[in-house]
């Protein structure tokens, strides 16, 4: 019966699909995504984590470099971050801390925000 109505369809020359073939498609479209959205979301959520912990990471050496050149954290923001290494983060948030003893460098990418507080703290990250 089914190779009669297609021989039919053949013969009549109709063109097109049918709306039981476009809903079919759509539903596979569906499912197709269903499926993917959650596997892209949790990858983006762990790309995110990992750049604002690696934009911390590389900015600990800088700040120890200024500490070299200064003997104090005092004074040390951004601007005096990126005067010594150019390839530090636009977006790091830097605080001194302790009268200058110390400082709290973050950086947040998306909804996960990196923070370490120095010298010789290690890498926190907040990630919802």
């Amino acid at each position: 019966m089914l190779f009669t109505k297609l021989n039919q369809r053949i013969r009549r020359e109709e063109s097109g699909f049918t709306l039981i073939e476009l809903l079919v498609v759509l539903v596979i479209i569906g499912i197709l995504l269903a499926i993917a959205v959650p596997s892209y979301l949790g990858f983006k959520k762990r790309a995110e984590k990992q750049a604002s912990n690696a934009n911390v990471r590389s900015a600990i050496p800088t700040a120890e470099a200024y500490y070299s050149d200064n003997d104090t954290y005092t004074g040390m923001d951004f601007a005096a971050l990126k005067a010594i290494d150019q390839g530090i983060a636009t977006g790091l948030v830097v605080a001194v801390t302790g009268g200058g003893a110390g400082y709290t460098l973050s950086f947040t990418k998306g909804a996960c925000t990196a923070s370490t507080a120095g010298p010789g703290g290690t890498i926190s990250n907040t990630c919802p």
